[in-house]
């Protein structure tokens, strides 16, 4: 094998489903409990805050490492990763376009919209956006991400030149887009 070969393919979008800046909180917490002492009149303790330091940073990091594994998002030229779950781009049939009606809206949803989320959590993680897919073998699931216009552009046109070619020759009776008013 070539050194080319063994080395990680190039993403064409990634997020990484949170930030370690978060951890920040900690130190934070640890300065603000001392200017409350100081403040306050009463005699400075580096117990306190230091508590509150190790306390606050532990749980934010944690948080935030769970965030990167679990909601992290990786497309490459060969593979989607949605947290823990990776499918392969040559699986994906079609990208259907957005939604018209909100999930949190009362209106009509798309077939789409009801699909499972890839990953393994039990939906949509908050604060991302639904992708309808169309998979091989007739399945349909929900790609997720908090810029999801971005990661449509970039599967957009890997699932096109794929697909486009076959099916020019056939015509698909997918009434999955969603309702038609």
């Amino acid at each position: 094998m070539t050194a080319a070969r063994d080395s990680e393919p190039k993403p064409l979008f990634y997020e990484s489903g949170a930030s370690w800046l978060w951890v920040l909180t900690g130190p934070l917490a640890a300065a603000s409990m001392i200017l409350i002492e100081i403040w306050s009149g009463a005699q400075v303790s580096l117990a306190v805050p230091a508590i509150f330091l190790v306390m606050v940073s532990a749980f934010v990091a944690l948080q935030v490492k769970a965030a990167r594994i679990h909601v992290s998002v990786e497309l490459t030229q060969d593979a989607l990763r949605q947290g823990t779950e990776t499918i392969l781009v040559r699986e994906i049939v079609r990208v259907y376009p957005e939604a018209e009606n909100s999930v949190k809206s009362d209106k009509p949803l798309a077939k789409w919209q009801e699909a499972r989320a890839l990953g393994e959590l039990s939906g949509v993680p908050r604060r991302r956006e639904g992708i309808g897919l169309k998979l091989t073998g007739g399945r349909t699931a929900q790609a997720w991400a908090r810029r999801h216009r971005h990661l449509r552009a970039a599967l957009t046109p890997l699932v096109q030149e794929r697909v486009e070619p076959a099916r020019s020759d056939a015509i698909d009776g997918d009434d999955d887009a969603g309702p038609t008013l």
